[in-house]
């Protein structure tokens, strides 16, 4: 009984001693550059926010996500198990146990960059020193090997980026992860119970092949993208990749719908996910066997899964136009920059199973040709060392154009006009306006809706200018106006902008909050992007 009790007060009085607080100051020099990494970066950056309620709430959701995850892992591991059961006289490979402990993750501190873009970038600092009980067991002939993964340590900071922000819940359409720097991983490795790190020299090694293997595949610029909304709203996200030239040349033998055995044929153009209004050729009169040979440019957003759709209708002065027939052609089967006549057989509907296709239609000859932009060739397409030199690629073609002796573009293109939104905008007389947007480059105005009573309208409204050839010392001249429905002075100029089209096509890329010319206080949000073929 006196060794018990000499054992307990040893225990309370020296073991269990409270810890020694000290004030920073009163701390030596080493124990104070000892404790420096374990400092949160909240106290030593001061752009980093604490976020104890994210980390209590994580807490209490780990369970949850333990197995969540956990069912990720094995789904994911399931297939590539089962590619090597059967070679080197594997029989089986799989988990024995698989769980992430009860200890997850922290995050000691959060930052947020602020960004013109249209999107959110933050980057956490997460910790974790974590239990995990994760065994493989692999069955190799008749013997039985398991390999068990323990005292697993990781600390990283990734920075992870929502975007592009969209109006459709969850308001982002993809997350993009990349580390910013390399990653600390730590853990230990028991294979039939023995610790194989324990071996000289295999420890260190196994260390940098991990870091080299997770620098290679995530550290910037390489991304992780994970898409989040399906492709039901794809037109909405994606951004033009090229332009469709359309030259619609004759048609033959079309169907007789006038009394006087004749017809009075056009043509609509449109390609599919979009919700611009079709393209038209002229109406040729009375014939059967017209002739057009009219051009139209078009902006493609997926060559992968758009399809070009030609409709063909009889004129009519009074009532509906009949229709003739037509004929569709998916732009996959299109090779980049190559003229491709077709000639395309008429016929009812898309069905292949309608009787009525059978008869015929007549037939359609048309020119297509899809110019990719340059940017879009030049894209990361495999390696970092390809991904730079594409890039300079791009960049060299971009900087070859020499923009103090050119008046004109030789090369197509697209302008995209993306009108954000307006503050502070009221005139004289409209002091409660209700303004919308005129958008003007060469001979071409497009508009945007109307917004009542407001003076910080939000727009959001993209708008194609499609150019064959274009002057560099051409103006884009962006208005804000605002409309009464009654009275004296309906309409009144809120302010307006002029930008530099040679300074589009010099960038690439504007994006910005310009002050108003004639406004007290307006300031103008836009993006203008320039993409040439």
């Amino acid at each position: 009984m006196l060794i018990m009790e000499v054992i307990k007060y040893l225990f309370l009085h020296l073991i269990m001693q409270d810890p020694i607080i000290k004030p920073l100051n009163e701390i030596d020099t080493g124990s104070l550059i000892d404790l420096l990494h374990e400092i949160p970066p909240w106290v030593k950056h001061p752009d980093y926010e604490r976020i104890d309620w994210f980390n209590k709430a994580l807490y209490d959701m780990w369970p949850y996500l333990d197995k969540a995850i956990c069912g990720i892992i094995r789904s994911t591991a399931k297939p590539i198990f089962a590619e090597y059961i059967g070679q080197y006289q594997i029989k089986s490979i799989e988990f024995e146990t698989l769980t992430l402990g009860s200890l997850p993750p922290t995050v000691y501190g959060m930052r947020v960059h602020e960004s013109n873009e249209n999107e959110l970038v933050f980057e956490p600092a997460i910790r974790w020193a974590g239990n995990p009980h994760i065994t493989v067991v692999l069955k190799l002939l008749s013997f039985r090997i398991s390999a068990q993964l323990v005292d697993v340590q990781i600390f990283a900071a990734p920075r992870i980026i929502l975007r592009p922000l969209v109006p459709s819940f969850p308001c982002f359409a993809n997350i993009t992860a990349t580390l910013i720097d390399k990653p600390h991983v730590d853990f230990g490795l028991k294979i039939q119970g023995g610790d194989v790190m324990a071996i000289p020299g295999l420890y260190q090694f196994v260390q940098e092949f991990i870091r080299r293997q997770v620098a290679s595949l995530y550290l910037w610029p390489q991304t992780l993208e994970i898409p989040i909304l399906d492709g039901s709203l794809s037109g909405a996200i994606k951004k033009p990749v090229g332009i469709l030239h359309v030259k619609v040349v004759r048609a033959l033998k079309l169907l007789k719908m006038d009394i006087i055995g004749t017809s009075d044929p056009y043509v609509k153009i449109k390609l599919s996910g979009e919700r611009l209004p079709s393209k038209k050729t002229t109406i040729k009169m009375r014939n059967l066997n017209p002739e057009w040979n009219e051009n139209f440019k078009l902006t493609v957003k997926d060559p992968q899964s758009q399809v070009l759709q030609f409709h063909l209708y009889d004129w009519e002065q009074i009532g509906t136009h009949d229709f003739l027939g037509m004929q569709i052609v998916p732009l996959k089967v299109l090779a980049p920059l190559e003229k491709k006549e077709l000639t395309l057989d008429l016929v009812k509907n898309t069905n292949p199973y309608d009787p009525q296709n059978k008869k015929g239609r007549g037939q359609l000859v048309v020119e297509l040709t899809y110019n990719p932009f340059i940017d879009d060739n030049a894209k990361y397409s495999g390696p970092l060392d390809a991904s730079v030199a594409g890039e300079n690629i791009g960049r060299s073609r971009k900087a070859s154009i020499d923009f103090s002796c050119l008046s004109s573009l030789e090369a197509a293109g697209l302008l995209s006009v993306t009108v954000q939104g307006a503050e502070g905008v009221g005139g004289k007389n409209h002091t409660n306006p209700n303004p919308y947007c005129l958008v003007s480059f060469g001979s071409e105005t497009k508009i945007t809706k109307m917004l009542r009573k407001t003076q910080r309208p939000s727009w959001n409204e993209e708008f194609q200018f499609v150019l064959e050839e274009a002057s560099l010392k051409d103006k884009i001249h962006i208005e804000v106006k605002s409309k009464r429905r009654f009275g004296f002075r309906r309409y009144e100029s809120l302010g307006y902008i002029e930008i530099s089209f040679s300074d589009v096509v010099h960038n690439g890329r504007i994006r910005g909050k310009y002050n108003l010319i004639n406004s007290k206080n307006g300031v103008l949000h836009i993006e203008i992007q320039w993409n040439s073929t």
